[in-house]
């Protein structure tokens, strides 16, 4: 009777971590903010989190970035709707890199061609997210 229960308990906390270490923020350079000004490849609304996929020009062909924002679960309750962004806009947007260099960031903002700012919620001078303080 005791191995079933370690079983179990192993079964449990071997799903569990997964969950743990999904909203960590360490792979994203939080003192860093960048400005890409591109166009929107593709807007994924999806779970656990949606995903700009932009191109950037530069000299040649241009660089296609990956910016991760939060859960469309909390984008719709900051006013976002699935079609807020669509393959084509020009925008300009601000994020946090990640820290490995790849084209990837942390969404913070964007700028739509209209004026139109929509946001993420997240501090944008510098303070780091999801860092406990010492």
């Amino acid at each position: 009777m005791k191995s079933r229960a370690a079983i179990a308990f192993a079964a449990a906390a071997m799903i569990a971590t997964p969950a743990l270490a999904h909203h960590s923020f360490a792979m994203f350079d939080q003192r860093k903010i960048m400005t890409l000004d591109g166009t929107v490849t593709e807007f994924q609304w999806t779970n656990p989190h949606a995903f700009i996929e932009i191109d950037v020009p530069t000299e040649g062909k241009p660089v296609h970035w990956s910016i991760e924002l939060n859960s469309p679960n909390n984008l719709k309750r900051q006013g976002w709707t699935r079609t807020a962004l669509k393959p084509g806009d020009k925008v300009s947007l601000r994020m946090n890199p990640l820290r490995d260099g790849k084209h990837g960031g942390l969404f913070l903002d964007v700028k739509l061609a209209n004026g139109k700012v929509l946001d993420s919620g997240l501090p944008k001078n510098g303070t780091p997210v999801n860092v406990p303080r010492l």
